[in-house]
């Protein structure tokens, strides 16, 4: 019945058909019925003319017109017509379509009105009042709520606005029986949580008889959607602890026990020891690890990768490290192949640039396993790059990196090797529940000893001066500073201009040879941006000028003023990664906001959240409810947030009951066998196609 193509529906038909599929991808009477009304008009009350109020909003009145008559001359011609009832009289006034609605009434008939309320001159009236003949039928209102959809300009035009399209809900609702919907959450739980069934749900979101029950149904609908969700993200995670295959590394070795008691320069963190210690677990069951770990900027992700890669090679398998850009790369080959400059490791690099020569030394090595560790840009996924045995793939600021590119490098190995994904863009918790939830999760939240947090301040364009100075008290003290600009993604040229200005200005206040500018921007040959790099990571030059090419893992520790130039201009978890840049050392470090006079109340909150906390999780949170799920990096591929009534930032709690039932239910019967988990497992695999079920890794 609802795969029924929706021009079979009677009211529709072929060309209205068309236009629902194009405007509104409705294909069949299934996407009619998930197409859910914004909101209802409440036609279920008849009021008296003397109870409505200036807090009325819409009112339906019953009565009888008295008189009409038309007033104004051109474009001020308005009609205007009495009502009357037991309680007093109101005016109805009309615009537009004057002399058809003149036709259409009646004085001394009695007509049932519905309207939105104004008051004018001290007196209610209703203007373009929908007009219906009193009958016995609607006298005293309708039986339900009356749904209004979401519609499109060209529908609007076909007569299928959105009231319209409810008209083709109350045709489709009857024809369906309760087979149709089945229920798909276990009857206890439902009692347990007091929701409604299924198809009463259904029933009562398109036409509820009270605003109670359409919030009932609304909360049913939506703890189903997330309650699915983290049952099928709880299936992936179940049955790769249960199934899949992992390496193992069974000892700690002479190359770890020498780094970490002769070489490794500070003291870990207790954050760090746990996360490692989870990942040793991890890696020593014979399950293929894969595990997300999460830590502010300067956490110390690095260092735990190292350990897990010297871990590796102390059971004789070879590790990659995979990062997003080459500049990044190139960092994390130098730091760490002066860590390891000493031991018996042989690391090498592989990206886009590696010339041809050294590029067939490092495949030989890869390939017959002289190499152990290898740290490149995605040029390790390519399929000439093969290993002898890689047992760990670590990747870097996971969200540049789809699914689908971390599963070509499980290919690589008879044994799919273990995963690290780091990520410096911390997560919220609620979408690290749904976007990564098939991912084990490990939190870095402290940072390394001596470090110092951060001072975040916000300055506008009349104190442009002072911040000047105070850059060039700092360089006096030997230190190092950025002045970032923003990227206009629209428009290139934009950007190349304001940047060309800023730097010009910079070099105004601190001139040559006294002070030393490095500049980088997109439009530079990559030789030219590392050349500009390099001098300003070696400490040859004092300033950085650039576009926010910088904001990804450049480490200056000697630099200690981030400057932000039109802050307003940036998201939140961008400032957050770009104020990152700084404070890596042991000096006292400062980040400036500088913004213009005007600034809308979104930037001004943002700019309000940074100088306020230097906590990533809280940031993240406070972007998330800025600026919704959809727009977070790496989770619009996932297929995971697709909810159509569920929001995970204002359904917090439903999310939260949702992850801990989905749990519950697999803990006590993870073959969902058991009569009462029956009709979940059925729904699960009617929907195989799209369930996690089908692509178990």
């Amino acid at each position: 019945m609802l795969d029924s193509p929706i021009e079979y529906l009677k009211g529709v038909g072929p060309l209205r058909g068309d236009m629902l599929r194009k405007e509104l991808n409705i294909f069949t009477f299934r996407d009619l019925l998930e197409h859910f009304p914004l909101r209802h008009l409440d036609k279920t009350q008849v009021s008296l003319i003397n109870e409505i109020d200036p807090t009325s909003d819409f009112v339906q009145i019953a009565g009888r017109i008295t008189d009409v008559t038309v007033m104004g001359e051109k474009r001020g011609k308005r009609l205007v017509a009495r009502i009357k009832d037991k309680s007093g009289t109101l005016e109805l006034t009309w615009f537009q379509g004057i002399t058809w609605v003149q036709k259409s009434l009646f004085p001394g008939q009695d007509y049932l009105v519905f309207g939105r309320c104004g008051f004018f001159n001290g007196r209610p009236q209703i203007t373009h009042p929908e007009m219906e003949l009193l009958s016995s039928v609607n006298k005293t209102g309708q039986a339900f709520l009356e749904p209004i959809y979401p519609s499109t300009e060209k529908l609007k035009a076909r007569a299928l606005n959105g009231r319209q399209i409810g008209k083709l809900t109350a045709v489709l609702m009857p024809q369906l029986a309760e087979r149709d919907i089945p229920e798909n959450i276990p009857a206890t739980l439902l009692e347990q949580l007091k929701l409604p069934g299924r198809f009463q749900a259904y029933q009562n979101i398109h036409f509820p008889k009270s605003a109670q029950a359409y919030e009932n149904a609304l909360r049913r609908l939506k703890f189903e959607e997330l309650l699915i969700a983290q049952v099928r993200l709880a299936l992936v995670k179940l049955n790769r602890h249960r199934y899949s295959r992992g390496v193992v590394f069974e000892k700690v070795g002479d190359i770890f026990n020498h780094f970490y008691n002769n070489v490794l320069p500070f003291q870990l963190t207790g954050a760090q020891k746990r996360v490692f210690k989870e990942i040793r677990q991890d890696t020593a069951r014979g399950k293929q690890m894969n595990r997300l770990l999460q830590g502010d900027v300067g956490s110390g992700k690095t260092i735990v990768a190292l350990l897990c890669m010297l871990l590796a090679a102390d059971n004789g398998f070879q590790s990659c490290l995979m990062a997003p850009t080459e500049i990044l790369s190139q960092q994390h080959f130098q730091g760490l192949s002066s860590l390891l400059k000493d031991m018996p490791v042989n690391i090498r690099i592989l990206t886009g640039s590696t010339k041809t020569a050294e590029r067939r030394k490092v495949l030989a090595g890869l390939a017959d396993g002289s190499i152990q560790m290898v740290v490149g840009t995605h040029a390790v996924i390519e399929d000439a790059v093969q290993f002898a045995n890689l047992g760990l793939v670590v990747i870097d600021e996971q969200h540049r990196f789809g699914v689908a590119q971390r599963a070509r490098l499980w290919q690589k190995a008879t044994i799919p090797p273990h995963v690290l994904v780091m990520t410096a863009t911390p997560i919220p918790r609620t979408l690290a529940m749904t976007a990564y939830g098939d991912l084990d999760y490990s939190v870095m939240d402290e940072l390394p000893p001596g470090r110092q947090p951060i001072t975040t301040v916000h300055r506008n364009e009349m104190q442009r001066g002072g911040v000047m100075d105070f850059i060039r008290s700092e360089i006096e003290k030997g230190r190092q500073a950025y002045i970032i600009y923003p990227l206009i993604e629209e428009s290139e040229k934009l950007s190349y201009e304001d940047l060309m200005q800023g730097y010009e200005q910079v070099k105004s206040w601190f001139p040559e040879p006294k002070y030393r500018i490095s500049m980088v921007h997109g439009r530079q040959p990559p030789e030219q941006k590392e050349t500009n790099m390099q001098r300003f990571v070696t400490g040859d030059t004092h300033i950085m000028v650039s576009t926010t090419v910088i904001e990804v893992g450049v480490n200056v520790p000697n630099a200690s003023v981030m400057v932000i130039e039109s802050t307003e201009k940036f998201g939140l978890s961008q400032l957050h990664q770009l104020r990152g840049r700084v404070g890596r050392g042991s000096e006292k470090s400062f980040c400036i906001l500088l913004t213009g006079e005007r600034v809308s109340n979104d930037a001004r909150e943002r700019i309000k959240i940074m100088c306020a906390t230097n906590d990533g999780f809280k940031i993240a949170e406070k972007d998330l409810e800025l600026r919704g799920p959809g727009d977070i990096e790496g989770t619009r591929q996932s297929g995971m947030l697709n909810f159509k009534l569920a929001n995970i930032v204002n359904d917090k709690a439903i999310l939260e009951s949702a992850k801990f039932y989905a749990q519950h239910l697999l803990d006590n019967d993870p073959e969902l066998s058991s009569a009462d988990n029956l009709p979940l497992k059925n729904y699960l695999l009617v929907k195989e196609g799209k369930t996690a079920w089908s692509k178990i890794s």
